[in-house]
């Protein structure tokens, strides 16, 4: 558990970045302590990549800033970045050298001793693979040997883009067991993905970012502390519209045959009550465990209603299922 008082290893201040009519990063702010696993959520093109880049030094702000280990100098973030680990999202090793000989390449440029080499080979589980060559391994495989480069010199941070991206169950499940790993020995990670199951098994703490800005940051076990309405009825589409309806329902989705909301006052008998007296009668209702995908839809205004079962609705219903701005 990180102590409150300690300084942020990285904290960022109305962070931006433009390109022309683009704006990739707009005034984001958001603090990662020591020992935490945190998790930088976000669709495709909400501008995580561009973060992670921003605090590599890959890419310049156009305003704002940030802080590594508290300094924020160009002398301080230079030195902050060797304590840092980074893979990006697409491994980029030499095809036809083995496993073991590309990471003595990465040593050589980090100006590491080429004994971590078997260390961090055996910490991702490649140790009995290092001789067969990249161009053999599998995504899961390759995707291990960038942790494995990213772990070389021991960093304090280690950033990872979409480490688990298009990998097998099997694939997900070994990265996450790295990821746990680096956590017990006390490593701070910064987590970008799209990956909201993985992101809520691995992560202790997550930002989610849309269009380039931050809409929710809480600790994991924040976020999902707070039970949601599961109900069913025989015709589900007529259910959501009905809840959407409700005025304690602060959004509603339906999953396939089955509606989720969540309520202000969690009171699952009024609400009942309130279907009832317009003569929708309910087959299932309970009071769920939330996940981090039910926070992100509500953060995101993202709705997985079809858009036929919400044409018709009204505007002000439609706006509260997420369907219009």
């Amino acid at each position: 558990m990180t102590d409150p008082g300690d300084s942020p290893v990285i904290q960022t201040f109305d962070l931006r970045k433009r390109y022309r009519r683009t704006t990739a990063v707009d005034g984001i702010s958001f603090r990662v302590d020591a020992g935490q696993v945190f998790g930088f959520l976000g669709p495709n093109g909400a501008g995580k990549t561009t973060t992670i880049g921003l605090l590599l030094g890959i890419i310049s702000p156009t305003a704002g800033r940030f802080e590594l280990f508290g300094g924020s100098s160009a002398r301080d973030l230079h030195s902050a970045r060797r304590r840092m680990g980074a893979t990006l999202e697409t491994p980029n090793f030499y095809p036809y050298l083995s496993g073991r000989d590309n990471l003595r390449i990465v040593a050589g440029v980090k100006h590491r001793d080429r004994a971590e080499i078997e260390r961090v080979l055996d910490l991702v589980g490649l140790g009995r693979r290092a001789k067969q060559k990249f161009k053999a391994y599998s995504l899961g495989m390759k995707q291990r040997l960038a942790l494995a480069a990213t772990m070389l010199g021991d960093p304090e941070l280690i950033i990872l883009d979409e480490p688990a991206n298009g990998l097998d169950p099997e694939g997900m499940r070994e990265i996450r067991e790295i990821i746990r790993g680096l956590a017990e020995r006390g490593k701070t990670i910064f987590l970008s993905s799209h990956m909201l199951w993985e992101v809520e098994r691995t992560c202790t703490h997550v930002a989610i970012i849309q269009n380039g800005r931050i809409v929710r940051q809480q600790s994991v076990a924040d976020v999902t502390s707070h039970g949601v309405a599961g109900l069913r009825a025989a015709d589900p589409a007529a259910l959501a519209a009905a809840v959407a309806e409700y005025p304690a329902a602060r959004w509603v989705r339906q999953r396939g045959d089955r509606v989720v909301a969540e309520l202000e006052d969690g009171d699952l008998a009024a609400l009942n009550a309130w279907l009832a007296r317009r003569g929708v009668h309910l087959s299932h209702l309970a009071l769920e465990a939330r996940s981090l995908e039910d926070v992100f839809m509500e953060a995101t205004g993202v709705g997985e209603l079809a858009p036929a079962a919400t044409d018709a609705l009204p505007g002000p219903v439609r706006h509260r299922l997420g369907e219009v701005p």
